[in-house]
């Protein structure tokens, strides 16, 4: 296994347009997300003029914009708008409104239109059997489990995503993605398990050079690291003369 010959694909999450810039100049990166969270991170202010500003970047590769609205027919309606910004783009819709109310109907109703979804806030399996119920088998789908949040609960992802994969097998165009992965070592799960994307932040990605790399090697970097910086900031321990040994 090299990180050439990865089968999962690989986008860049965040909102920061400088990265989303250089990130698209980089073979490895097959498309973008983003979030409203990441965005006002971010310093953006006008949700819409930013859409529109990474579009206008990203014009081959699959970006996703979040709806923001909390009822349904308010989040279809503001679906329906972020489709019609360009041919690439998937809408991020949650799995359930603040309230718990299931998506499914909207769901349906908008890949049965063609419009490309990704089902965002999924941590459970039987979320993802909810959701592969309702999506249109003739639209391409994004379905994010939150793995990285399962993981931080004290359990382990890779039986989940598994699980999930299985479930979306029965529909070919539907994409299981890993979301919010905490290592690099989540990248190669995700691939071993079937996952088919997995968003992965810039620093993140910049461990990826990282594969296979001599472990002897990286330790002795590791310790020339430390005494660097130790010596970069002129730190001192001041040492006490050993005592004269007593004679018995």
């Amino acid at each position: 296994m090299t990180v050439c010959n990865l089968k999962v694909k690989i986008f860049a999450d965040g909102a920061d347009f400088d990265d989303i810039c250089m990130l698209n100049k980089n073979p490895r990166i097959e498309g973008f997300t983003t979030n409203p969270t990441l965005m006002r991170q971010a310093g953006v202010s006008d949700y819409e003029a930013f859409a529109h500003k990474v579009l206008a970047v990203a014009t081959d590769k699959p970006v996703s914009f979040e709806v923001f609205a909390d009822d349904l027919p308010s989040m279809e309606a503001q679906a329906r708008e972020i489709a019609s910004w360009g041919q690439n783009v998937n809408v991020k819709i949650p799995v359930t409104t603040t309230k718990g109310e299931f998506t499914g109907p909207i769901l349906k109703r908008l890949t049965a239109d063609g419009v490309q979804v990704n089902v965002t806030a999924l941590m459970t399996v039987d979320q993802v059997r909810a959701v592969a119920a309702v999506l249109s088998p003739t639209t391409p789908a994004i379905v994010s489990v939150f793995a990285g949040r399962i993981a931080d609960t004290g359990l382990d992802p890779v039986p989940y995503m598994q699980e999930a994969a299985t479930v979306l097998a029965a529909l070919p165009k539907a994409d299981l993605l890993w979301a919010s992965p905490r290592e690099v070592l989540n990248i190669y799960q995700a691939d071993a398990v079937g996952c088919g994307i997995i968003t992965v932040t810039h620093s993140l990605l910049k461990k990826l050079d990282l594969y296979g790399k001599d472990l002897v090697e990286y330790s002795l970097e590791t310790v020339a690291m430390f005494y660097n910086d130790a010596s970069a900031a002129t730190y001192q321990i001041r040492v006490k003369a050993p005592k004269d040994c007593e004679v018995a």
